[in-house]
């Protein structure tokens, strides 16, 4: 067990998990505290399974965050730490112009019954930032909607009866790309304590830039599982949606012209290393030669090709990603998906006029642009699929794309590689669905490691 925290949290205090849950928090918390949550309480029976498989040693609850009284679930125990991360959905920008509902956004009115029944030590509550904005609701047409007029109202009197009870108390939006994960999730982190220790926040380990020391940004490429097979674009029994037609137009014309290329397997990613490999790669993403060994050698072979890969993001009006970027935030359903432009040399005819048809259509005479030139200047729609690499020319002869996996949303979103995912602890499957439901809705283990460390260290 860790020193410091063994004296900041001792073993006679409980560690509990509101909200629980697949366990993210968990997870943070008993990297930093060397022990696992001794309570994790969530509705979701499935959700509640998964938890259980990864963290035996926790006493689970399934039920409804109101049903469970403090004093009984503790058995009269003090609680060192109660981390709460109530429902984000009818707080989020994400909801839109939907209806909200009063009795999720009033759910983390359940902190003052464990503040008055069991009253925590260390609190740290996570949400989305617009938690700060919490006020009363108006009757519309539509539904019940926030009142632009009394926005934070709600939040303010949360608040000052947390203070009122003895609580120091502070909050501020954190990024879990800062601390390792490889997730550009934002989250609002409040912290809460009676024991008159400081709050304390952690300091970033990590930075876009690799500013001031600090390790840079982890790439998606390092989450990215090569096995996974794309599927072309073209010819596709259900067409794609036009928007993502769209976007994936605009992808190869933002990353494909000064793309990172990887060497492949022929027909797809390697099967023998599970990985594609990035030639040229001096940060070690991935085993493989360099794109300074001849390039007609490497892709004169039957076995392998060059492919410069990107994400699509399919909310918003984001265009994507290189694969240089750290993945964006993971949301609750399938919203990010890998493409890749495959690539041979200028001799290889095949599928080239499938791309440059497709660009034309998709870019439009007006504003389209080939990927050297203007348009203006071009000739024929075949200069549209060329590119250089290295100062040689290559043809687009096909695009692909397939959706974000469960396995690399995990790793993105910080879990440790041998976190179980697809199935309980009596072998029951978990669904896709399921599986990314629970990552979307998960903490970044990472972001709550820190948190927990910064608190036991003050």
């Amino acid at each position: 067990m860790n020193p410091r925290i063994e004296a900041a949290i001792s073993t006679d205090e409980m560690i509990v998990d509101l909200f629980a849950g697949a366990g993210g928090a968990s997870e943070g918390i008993e990297a930093a505290a060397g022990r696992p949550a001794d309570i994790a309480i969530n509705h979701d029976a499935a959700a509640i399974r998964m938890h259980q498989t990864n963290h035996p040693d926790t006493k689970h609850f399934i039920s409804d965050i109101w049903e469970v009284d403090p004093r009984e679930a503790t058995g009269g125990r003090p609680v060192g730490l109660l981390w709460m991360s109530p429902d984000c959905k009818h707080f989020s920008r994400a909801k839109g112009q939907t209806p909200v509902q009063a009795s999720v956004r009033a759910l983390a009115d359940v902190l003052h019954t464990w503040i008055e029944k069991a009253p925590p030590r260390i609190i740290i509550l996570e949400n989305v930032q617009e938690f700060e904005g919490w006020g009363p609701l108006l009757e519309t047409e539509k539904g019940l909607r926030p009142d632009p007029d009394r926005v934070g109202e709600t939040f303010r009197a949360w608040l000052a009866k947390i203070v009122n009870a003895g609580y120091s108390v502070d909050f501020k939006p954190m990024n879990a790309a800062d601390y390792g994960a490889a997730t550009t999730r934002v989250r609002l982190f409040l912290i809460a304590r009676r024991d008159r220790d400081a709050v304390i926040f952690p300091e970033a380990t990590h930075d876009k830039k690799a500013a001031d020391g600090l390790e840079p940004w982890i790439p998606v490429a390092n989450v990215i599982n090569w096995e996974h097979p794309t599927k072309s674009i073209f010819n596709r029994t259900r067409p794609l949606a036009e928007a993502t037609m769209n976007r994936i137009a605009m992808g190869l014309e933002r990353y494909v012209t000064n793309g990172d290329p990887y060497i492949v397997r022929h027909g797809h990613y390697s099967k023998r290393t599970g990985a594609g490999i990035r030639p040229g790669a001096g940060a070690g993403l991935f085993r493989g030669q360099g794109l300074d060994a001849p390039i007609g050698t490497i892709c004169a072979t039957n076995d392998k090709n060059l492919v410069v890969p990107w994400l699509v993001k399919h909310y918003g009006g984001m265009v994507g990603n290189p694969m240089s970027d750290t993945l964006g935030t993971i949301t609750t359903r399938d919203s990010q998906s890998v493409a890749d432009a495959l690539l041979a040399p200028v001799d290889a005819t095949d599928r080239g006029h499938d791309v440059a048809a497709f660009l034309v259509k998709y870019f439009g005479t007006a504003v389209g642009q080939s990927m050297r030139s203007p348009l203006g200047t071009l000739t024929t729609k075949d200069r549209y699929a060329l590119i250089q690499v290295h100062g040689q020319p290559y043809r687009i002869i096909d695009v692909r794309m397939r959706m974000l996996q469960p396995d690399e949303l995990y790793k993105a979103q910080g879990f440790r590689a041998d976190y179980i995912h697809t199935h309980d602890y009596d072998g029951r499957k978990f669904t896709k669905t399921e599986q990314i439901r629970f990552v979307g809705n998960s903490v970044c283990p990472a972001a709550a490691e820190a948190l927990v460390g910064a608190q036991v260290a003050a």
